[in-house]
This record gives C-alpha cells, sequence and structure tokens, in this order.
C-alpha cells in the first residue's frame, strides 16, 4: 500500500465507485458523475461494455470487474480504488435483477442469490468504504432501493423482501454515520425505462396455476412493460446528484410519479390501520 499523501478533496471533483455501471440507473449515473467533473470507478461484471465511454473520459473512468456477490472481490477492488485515487466520496450500491414469483413458488436457492446481491453484497461494500469515509469525515452511501422496498404486492415477494432488508439495514446506518459527516441515501424509484423489466434480466421463478389470478398478471405486464415505463433514468441520476448537494438531504429519495403517490397512499393506509388498532396495541403492557 503506497504511503503518499491523498489528493486532497474538493467539492467540484469527487471519487464514485457506482456498481451495476453498464446500464439503466448504474450508467445514468456514471454519465452524471463524470459531467460534474467527478472520477468514476464503475464496477460491472462486464466492464469492457463501457471501454467507448472510458476512452471518452479522459482517465477520469475507470471500469472495473465486479461480481457484488464475490465478498473477496469487494476487499480488493475497494483497496485498489484507494490505492489508486487516495479516497472514495460516494459509493452507490445499483446492481440487481427483478424478479417474479408467488412466495411459495419462490425455491429457497431463488431467494438466497437475491439476498446475496440486494443484501449483502451492497452490506460488504459499505464496511468496507466506511473505514476510509470515516478517516476523511466524509462520504455518501446511496443504496438503490426500490419503491417496492416500502410496500409489496402479489408476485414480488422475493424482491421486496431483499429491498425491505436494505432499506432497515440503511435507516440504522444512516444514525450510525451521521456523526462522521457520512450521508445515507435510499433512492426508491418507480417504474423508469431500464432493463429491469426486459427479458434477459427478468428471473420469474416457476409459476403454480393456483397464483395464476394474482401473480398471472404481474408475469405479463411486467415485461410487456419494458421500454415503454415513465420514468427517465437520466432524470433520476440528476435527482440523485442533487439531493446529494443539498445541505439537509433526504434519508428516502422517491423517483416517479407512480413511486411518490404509491408509497404516500401505503403511509396514509398504515396510519390509518396503526390508529384502527391503537386500542388493543395500548393494552398489551404490564398495568
Amino acid at each position: 500500500m503506497s504511503t503518499a499523501t491523498p489528493p486532497a478533496r474538493t467539492a467540484d471533483r469527487r471519487v464514485w465507485l457506482i456498481t451495476g455501471a453498464t446500464s439503466g440507473f448504474g450508467l445514468e449515473i456514471v454519465k452524471a458523475a463524470l459531467a460534474a467533473g467527478d472520477t468514476v470507478v464503475a464496477a460491472a461484471r462486464r466492464p469492457e461494455a463501457l471501454q467507448d465511454l472510458a476512452a471518452a473520459s479522459g482517465g477520469r473512468l475507470v471500469p472495473v470487474a465486479l461480481d457484488v456477490t464475490d465478498q473477496g472481490r469487494i476487499a480488493e477492488v475497494v483497496a485498489e480504488l484507494v490505492e489508486r485515487h487516495g479516497r472514495i466520496d460516494v459509493l452507490v450500491n445499483n446492481a440487481g435483477r427483478g424478479v417474479i414469483g408467488a412466495v411459495e413458488e419462490t425455491t429457497d436457492r431463488e431467494l438466497r442469490d437475491l439476498m446475496e446481491l440486494h443484501l449483502f453484497g451492497p452490506a460488504a461494500l459499505t464496511r468496507a468504504v466506511l473505514p476510509q469515509m470515516r478517516q476523511q469525515g466524509s462520504g455518501a452511501v446511496v443504496q438503490m432501493s426500490s419503491m417496492g422496498g416500502r410496500f409489496s404486492f402479489p408476485g414480488v415477494g422475493a424482491y421486496s423482501a431483499t429491498k425491505f432488508a436494505l432499506e432497515g439495514l440503511s435507516e440504522a446506518l444512516a444514525l450510525e454515520v451521521a456523526p462522521h459527516g457520512i450521508k445515507v441515501l435510499i433512492v426508491e424509484p418507480g417504474s423508469f425505462r431500464t432493463s429491469f423489466a426486459g427479458g434477459g434480466a427478468l428471473q420469474q421463478s416457476a409459476p403454480n396455476p393456483a397464483y395464476q389470478e394474482t401473480v398471472g398478471q404481474v408475469r405479463e405486464q411486467l415485461p410487456a412493460s419494458d421500454g415503454k415505463q415513465p420514468g427517465d433514468p437520466a432524470k433520476a441520476a440528476a435527482a440523485i446528484l442533487a439531493a446529494l448537494a443539498d445541505e439537509h438531504p433526504p434519508l428516502r429519495l422517491a423517483l416517479g410519479k407512480d413511486a411518490a403517490e404509491g408509497i404516500g397512499a401505503y403511509l396514509d393506509a398504515a396510519k390509518a390501520e396503526l390508529m384502527a388498532w391503537q386500542k388493543v396495541s395500548l393494552s398489551t403492557d404490564f398495568d
């Protein structure tokens, strides 16, 4: 490890580590960070897909090979990044995939694999970058969740379970690292025009006819929405950068009309249910 003094961090040039960087939100955040004058380490299973963008970046885009489920490789990538650039200012945990299946249809292997990708990978990356962020007294961790990380519906139980877990982890994390000058931003997009719903990226559990009425529509409608989603990923990236730049950034940032309205309706219903059962809730303490 080099003992050279890390380059001084300036307000207009940060160092980013972004996973799932070759498409969708990841790629748009890469572009937005480069446009802001920052340096980006773009992690992906196929980093060669970023060669052209890297060549045009003047050395500010560094593609690296990383499967976020590879715990050993995570430590190597973070160490290499700090060795080369001296610091990490922003971590974006973006790598992920869509999954459709009723809870009974979802196998244990499918659920565990999804947890590795959406929870254990981001958790390992977060642990790896925090010591350096604490040392410099600043930094930001961006967790790409979903409106499905706030509420769920038939056919996405496994997906929502992983995002619920990520949000719970991140809510505690935000309180733990705030005294060290580190921000945590949980992003909850709705339906955006990414590859999420595409046939190659969308995993489906083996269907059970018993769930045709509840899950069948999701199996048909989600893939059919590919390329027609209302959300603009470039505008989402701009919103994320704006939130990070704000003096008082939110813990959670809903993106898209469907996410904002859906989460709002869920919170209203949750509050109404809490109040309806408040008398029972309050009756269970010792007298």
